[in-house]
């Protein structure tokens, strides 16, 4: 007699106690990337200067968590979106640009972290379509309240706007981030994320 599927040994409550297991995983790889986004603002905010994190250049280094999400999916995705929820409020109390930057900003790093895992095969091809919405959105609304650079004087505002911070987004996303992810990307690093239970992105 030939043994029973494996399927069929399978306990439905040991199923359903892993499926528990990973979301868990997964909500908790979420934490750790929001907690990772507004920390790692707040110490560019300190040390640098808010005008970096809110102003016209806004080259945010924490941006390049966005190209993690072509190794690690909807965690990173949902990581950077909810950190920019709670960075943008914190640079608000300093630098206010009311809640447009609250809504925006985050609905902006959940487009870009959402390209990168669409096209997480491609990964620099990911990296540089990612980085386009965050210049696009957060630049389309910050000429309100800024002057673009003056070395973008000669275009029209709204446009100097987007390019200052598409320029800076492309900086953040796609030489850091995707450098950034390249390293993690290594067998050495990935092994034992694999090993942990934690679902990773491999390009075959």
């Amino acid at each position: 007699m030939d043994p029973p599927a494996r399927s069929a040994l399978i306990n439905p409550r040991e199923m359903g106690c892993e499926e528990l297991r990973l979301q868990s995983r997964e909500v908790s790889l979420t934490a750790v990337f929001a907690a990772l986004y507004v920390a790692i603002n707040v110490v560019q905010m300190f040390s640098i200067g808010n005008p970096l994190i809110s102003g016209p250049i806004q080259l945010r280094v924490a941006d390049c968590l966005i190209a993690l999400a072509a190794l690690l999916g909807w965690p990173v995705v949902f990581g950077v979106t909810t950190g920019c929820v709670v960075a943008n409020v914190i640079s608000n109390m300093m630098y206010f640009l009311g809640p447009i930057d609250i809504i925006m900003g985050p609905f902006a790093n959940l487009v870009a972290a959402s390209l990168v895992f669409l096209f997480w095969r491609r990964r620099l091809l990911a990296c540089v379509v990612g980085a386009l919405p965050v210049g696009l959105i957060v630049g389309g609304y910050l000429w309100w309240f800024f002057d673009a650079p003056e070395v973008l004087a000669f275009m029209p505002a709204w446009l100097g706007m987007i390019a200052s911070i598409t320029l800076s987004s492309l900086i953040a996303v796609t030489v850091i981030g995707y450098s950034l992810l390249t390293i993690l990307s290594r067998p050495s690093i990935v092994e034992p994320l694999k090993s942990r239970g934690l679902e990773v992105l491999e390009k075959s």
